[in-house]
């Protein structure tokens, strides 16, 4: 027991050292093309060793395929593949305790998780494109297509060790100006790890886990800066490139912000004449009969105008993205030039609006190979007696192509005042989601839309432009709730620190050194 206990101490100190000792061989001109990927299976399954490959070897997808093909042949079925949108080595070496300091790592769950496995498997350096395929080769070998989950609902699976099943785990990344918010954020995809493999675990199904990225976090350029703060000519060369290519950027985007001043989309309908104004309140449904019965109108103080059209719905976005997910890739698709700009006339036959409804139809022809799609928004207003007024929410996103329809339930996280329009900086169904599928088994799982710089009014519309804008971003941020709490911890010690001073009580007698000694009695 103690021979194969430190064998297998060796072979996981092994993996660790492999994939530390890369981030010296490594070439900084190819480190943006490669990102890490952890294999490992449940407690108590044992897979055919694989050795590892030699220190800067890139594993390309031919090879993933093959490390692939012999961990599920042997092994669990039911694989749980946690993808992270990016991911490099130097995330592991920076937040990982690497350098002896366990207690200060960001990633205790799938460190435990690889020491209790016996046959864990660290590829250091897996070029990007083939892990972009991974989700297609694991749903090739496995015959099953992919479950887009959350650690809440996985309680709610019933798994079977004998069927396959290929649960997927979207994990975000993003880093920010202080570079301890990229360890919170890789602090938190540990704790979802922790979460799904506990949750796993009491379903006694054995599984195999796979954790990789979509496309490296580090590019070369900033890694080469890094590298260079210890000087040389050539160093301080590619330090200046990356400002270039920095200020290049910020031109563009400039340039971008200046060219996405369109106008919104609208979709209009014909004004209120009396026959459509009769019809539309009850009167009658003989246009005939309403058209004879004007005075009931005027009775009514119903106002009619004889034509023309009126605003009814406003869409406006900087950008309209749709992707779907192709033999494990997602295609992307921008519909930004098809809906806005100068000349687009955007095709909205479907569209239909009324006090309580309305829903927008954004027609397209050669998506993604489709040639009939269809941007559906569907809305909604009541009115709540808890609030007393009346709201719209967004209750569904609709993509229709070829006849079959993927749904997005938005109405929990998009919805305003009915007088307001509804603004956001970014809904979408993949990274703080505002949007989610219908249910497990709907085609939306298939499906990622991306709207940034989000704005829409389906009611209470004046004219051609938008109501005041209720935001989706809440008024008390996470600093302004430090702050107050701060304040009011600042408040209460000042109160306490009154009221002991207001306790302290002034002697009423003094000793007099010519007369006897005061004798103060116990009692008082």
């Amino acid at each position: 027991m103690a021979t194969r206990g430190t064998l297998r101490l060796r072979s996981i100190s092994a993996c660790l050292a492999v994939f530390l000792g890369a981030l010296n061989v490594l070439n900084t001109a190819s480190c943006d093309e490669q990102v890490p990927l952890i294999l490992w299976t449940s407690e108590g399954i044992s897979l055919p060793r694989q050795s590892p490959p030699a220190a800067g070897h890139i594993v390309g997808q031919q090879q993933l395929t093959s490390y692939l093909e012999k961990v599920l042949n042997e092994g669990p079925k039911n694989v749980v593949l946690f993808l992270q949108d990016k991911m490099s080595i130097e995330d592991f070496t920076m937040y990982g305790g690497a350098f002896g300091n366990k207690q200060d790592t960001a990633f205790p769950n799938l460190e435990g998780a690889l020491m209790s496995s016996s046959s864990p498997l660290v590829l250091p350096a897996v070029s990007w494109p083939a892990s972009n395929a991974v989700i297609g080769q694991l749903q090739d070998q496995l015959d099953t297509s992919p479950l887009y989950m959350d650690p809440e609902t996985l309680s709610q699976l019933r798994l079977n060790g004998s069927s396959p099943a290929l649960l997927v785990f979207r994990l975000p990344y993003g880093i920010g100006a202080d570079l301890m918010s990229a360890k919170e954020i890789l602090s938190g995809n540990d704790e979802v790890i922790g979460q799904v493999l506990s949750t796993m675990k009491t379903q006694s199904v054995p599984y195999t886990a796979i954790y990789t990225a979509l496309q490296p976090s580090r590019e070369a350029a900033s890694l080469s800066m890094e590298a260079g703060l210890g000087g040389g000519r050539s160093l301080l060369q590619a330090r200046g490139g990356y400002r270039e290519r920095e200020r290049e950027r910020e031109r563009q985007r400039r340039i971008k912000e200046k060219a996405g001043t369109y106008a919104p989309v609208e979709y209009k309908v014909e004004e209120l004449t009396s026959s459509s104004c009769c019809v539309r309140h009850g009167l009658s449904t003989d246009r005939t009969i309403c058209n004879n019965a004007s005075f009931i109108l005027s009775s009514l103080s119903l106002s009619f105008s004889p034509g023309g059209e009126e605003t009814c719905i406003l869409l406006w976005a900087k950008s309209l993205s749709v992707y779907t997910l192709r033999s494990g890739r997602w295609d992307f698709h921008d519909l930004t030039p098809s809906t806005f700009g100068e000349g687009v006339i955007p095709k909205l036959h479907g569209s239909s609006c009324d006090k309580t409804k309305a829903k927008l139809v954004l027609n397209y022809e050669n998506v993604l190979g489709y040639l009939n799609f269809k941007l559906i928004f569907a809305m909604s207003q009541r009115h709540y007696k808890v609030s007393a007024r009346r709201w719209f929410t967004l209750d569904t996103v609709e993509l229709e192509y070829n006849g079959t329809k993927a749904k997005f339930n938005g109405s929990r996280n998009v919805y305003a005042p009915a007088e307001y329009s509804y603004r956001c900086e970014s809904v979408t169904n993949f990274r703080w989601p505002l949007l989610v599928p219908r249910s497990f088994n709907d085609p939306a799982n298939q499906w990622r839309v991306s709207f940034e710089d989000f704005q829409i009014q389906g009611f209470n519309l004046t004219g051609n432009e938008f109501s005041y804008a209720s935001d989706c971003a809440g008024f008390f941020s996470p600093g302004i709730w430090m702050g107050l709490m701060t304040s009011l911890l600042m408040v209460l010690v000042l109160t306490y620190g009154l009221h002991m001073i207001m306790q302290l009580r002034t002697m009423d007698r003094f000793d007099d050194p010519k007369g006897p000694a005061i004798s103060v009695p116990q009692t008082e």
